[in-house]
């Protein structure tokens, strides 16, 4: 199942679990806790917590969710910086892990984390942000279960400076049709002028050329479905290894298989791009066969089509930067 990022009150998330961020004691805490605490029942949850009594460093434990929408409360003790370093960091990660694991085999299908360890825990946001990225994907390739990372703004994300003012370029409202979008020698609808040339060729080498433009002109019949799935072939993936690269449900994957005449969403389309690490033109071709286009005025194509053509197919970083220009993250 996917990897999500929302803005939200945790507090308020309607998932099967939400996570706590916990000190060992398992007692009511600052902040997130605090907010977590007041809105299930200081009272009850309080006393689920006594009960357990202690949750060590990188541990979870499970109490009900009492008042909350989440049906569940993960308490996971994280750690603190501390001068920080590659042993906390390993720390937090394996906070993580531990909530994921206690949700899959308790059966539940979401949970919904707030950025461990910031705040009072005092880890860099970044520093908590990829590791929180990390534990998450590396978690869903081997199982499914729907993750929501809950953030308040975007001082959590990796997205740089440099690169935002870039983007930003790219997607603002004034920008006039036809403007030089080249860089580094590439343009972002993935078409070039080029002027034609005169030259000659052998007859072998004519044969091969008309060869290959009768598959072009036999791939022009292809339904959606059809091309997606000679792509995957091509590039020799299986099934799982696209729907968890494109950040998509497995059964909306079996849908897709499944169904030859079954026209997905644009952004799970664009995502199957990014997880088939196409070019822009042909990322450009699957959208077509499903009814869509990249156009000038959408914000999010013009995101996801620039990071196609600089081949950055880290589906993860792609939604950094959907996130932080507040559009809708690639896939389900």
């Amino acid at each position: 199942m996917p990897f999500l990022m929302i803005r939200n009150d945790i507090a308020k998330v309607k998932a099967d679990a939400v996570v706590n961020t916990a000190n060992t004691a398992l007692e009511e805490g600052r902040g997130t806790s605090r907010g977590i605490y007041l809105a299930a029942g200081e009272e009850e949850l309080t006393r689920a917590c006594r009960a357990i009594g202690h949750c060590g460093i990188g541990q979870a434990v499970m109490t009900d969710g009492f008042a909350l929408p989440a049906k569940k409360i993960i308490h996971a003790a994280a750690p603190v910086w501390n001068g920080g370093g590659p042993a906390a960091e390993k720390m937090l990660y394996d906070t993580y892990a531990a909530a994921l694991k206690l949700a899959k085999d308790s059966g539940l299908e979401s949970i919904a984390f707030p950025l461990l360890s910031t705040g009072s825990n005092g880890f860099p946001h970044k520093i908590a942000f990829r590791t929180a990225v990390s534990a998450i994907t590396d978690f869903l390739l081997e199982s499914d279960l729907l993750v929501y990372l809950v953030l308040y703004d975007k001082t959590s994300l990796e997205v740089s400076r440099s690169l935002a003012e870039y983007i930003d370029e790219h997607i603002d409202d004034d920008y006039v049709s036809g403007k030089d979008e080249s860089y580094r020698g590439k343009v972002l609808f993935g078409t070039m002028n080029m002027e034609p040339e005169r030259f000659c060729v052998s007859e072998s080498t004519a044969k091969a050329d008309y060869d290959n433009l009768r598959k072009l002109m036999g791939r022009e019949a292809e339904t959606f479905s059809e091309m997606l799935f000679r792509l995957i072939d091509e590039r020799g993936l299986t099934d799982p290894e696209v729907y968890h690269r494109a950040n998509i449900d497995r059964r909306l994957f079996s849908k897709i298989r499944s169904s030859a005449d079954y026209q997905p969403g644009k952004r799970t389309v664009a995502a199957l791009a990014v997880a088939l690490e196409l070019s822009l033109d042909e990322a450009v071709d699957l959208l077509g066969k499903a009814g869509y286009a990249f156009t000038d005025a959408s914000k999010f194509d013009k995101i996801v089509s620039f990071y196609i053509r600089e081949g950055e197919y880290d589906i993860f970083t792609i939604n950094e930067a959907l996130f932080y220009f507040d559009q809708h993250l690639l896939g389900q």
